[in-house]
């Protein structure tokens, strides 16, 4: 069988790592940039990737690193992202991947055949066909901009493009967003800006990054053997023993459970804003020259706006009508990596867990190499099951466009290593 892999990101390298080690040897990985590591290659400049100077890992080392391929024991707890490329570098070389990667190729247009074969047309216009198709571009290259009543005429940029806080010296800076990127670039810009707000339209968690002296995801490791109920119950108690409520922050508290939304990890947030440093505001109602009209009424005055809200599942290179997410509310797949009416096309890493990718990566990427050596089988209810995958997301998180490829971690990583059993 010939296998083609898009993207050399955390998810494309154990991709290849595990076809190669399952003895499917006719694999070829198509890799836009000149490198491993996706969108943590940093750049300087606005680029594919969306890491900026500063940015560490939200999710600790051990709970992030491939389950052969431990990370380095001089890591700190949140490796840097220089750090991590460095991590997925020596897998390559450990693994002997790059001999299957074909780099600085970009796949420009990619159709299914009428024998179910897939023809790639590559940006310099050479074609080759493929059995299988295994998808891992990643989703962080695309910004999801807001949608913003009136026109502000001050610096606006997507979190996608923000590198450093050294063009917001000085500045009054309006964070829009509350995730994991819009706290970094509020508490960043902060430490140089006259003044910054984030403007948080509808509540949300932010967790601190240590519980009792250690990374906060390994604590919740330990719940999982709680009953759900429980679990629920003593994430919040802990959380308010940490933090007090939200409210004393001039936050609102959610009024769901803590696994309902994606969690934000940010240690600094809550502290700069008790400090002053940051100021919370409600959701932006409209925007005209440089004033912002809050949904409270409050209205101010601001130099640049930084939108942190999202990004869309981009497919670039098939026709929208084959295959479209950028706005879908739902991503039917089933065990969220099965397309139900392309057997053949396989995706790696289209997960937004509640952890780290990779490990679920790797999960993924060894069931799809028992699926093309014909040592797994699909149900026939495919399409069924893909439903029923997204219906289970819906029933699990709050209904937003950043939940539509939801997980819960380690449910899911289980749900993985049952089909490989």
């Amino acid at each position: 069988m010939k296998v083609c892999i898009i993207g050399a990101g955390c998810s494309g390298i154990t991709a290849v790592k595990n076809l190669v080690e399952a003895g499917i040897k006719d694999v070829v990985c198509y890799e836009q940039n000149a490198d491993v590591g996706g969108n943590w290659i940093f750049s300087a400049q606005p680029s594919h990737s969306s890491v900026c100077e500063t940015t560490h890992i939200i999710s600790s080392k051990t709970m992030s690193e491939y389950s052969d391929f431990p990370m380095p024991e001089d890591y700190p707890d949140y490796p840097s992202h220089k750090q991590v490329l460095d991590y997925f570098r020596s897998y390559a070389e450990h693994f002997g991947l790059y001999d299957y990667i074909k780099f600085n190729t970009k796949v420009e247009q990619v159709r299914k055949n009428a024998d179910e074969t897939w023809l790639l047309t590559l940006a310099d216009g050479t074609q080759d066909t493929f059995d299988y198709l295994m998808l891992a571009n990643g989703h962080h290259s695309v910004p999801r901009l807001p949608n913003l009543e009136g026109n502000f005429t001050g610096d606006f940029i997507h979190s996608h493009a923000y590198k450093n806080n050294r063009a917001y010296e000085g500045k009054r800076v309006l964070v829009i967003g509350s995730g994991n990127s819009g706290c970094d670039c509020a508490v960043e810009t902060s430490r140089v800006a006259e003044k910054v707000a984030i403007s948080i339209r509808n509540p949300n968690y932010i967790i601190p990054k240590f519980f009792l002296g250690k990374p906060t995801d390994t604590f919740n490791k330990q719940l999982q053997y709680f009953p759900k109920f429980l679990t629920g119950i003593l994430q919040k108690i802990t959380l308010r023993i940490q933090l007090g409520k939200y409210e004393d922050y001039g936050l609102e508290s959610p009024k769901f459970a803590v696994t309902k939304s994606h969690p934000t990890l940010n240690s600094e947030l809550l502290y700069k804003i008790r400090h002053g440093k940051v100021h919370p505001r409600k959701g932006i109602q409209k925007v005209a020259g440089e004033k912002v009209f809050f949904s409270n009424g409050i209205v101010e005055e601001y130099d640049a706006i930084i939108a942190a809200t999202g990004y869309k599942i981009a497919t670039p290179f098939f026709e929208k009508a084959f295959v479209d997410y950028s706005e879908a509310d739902r991503v039917p797949l089933y065990l969220r990596m099965f397309h139900p009416r392309h057997k053949n096309l396989i995706f790696i890493g289209l997960v937004q867990p509640q952890g780290a990718v990779w490990p679920l990566s790797d999960a993924q990427a060894r069931l799809a190499a028992k699926y093309i050596k014909g040592q797994f089988e699909l149900p026939e209810n495919l399409e069924q099951l893909a439903e029923k995958d997204s219906d289970f997301i819906d029933q699990e998180f709050v209904k937003a466009k950043r939940h539509t490829i939801e997980v819960h971690y380690l449910p899911y990583l289980k749900k993985l290593q049952r089909q490989l059993t």
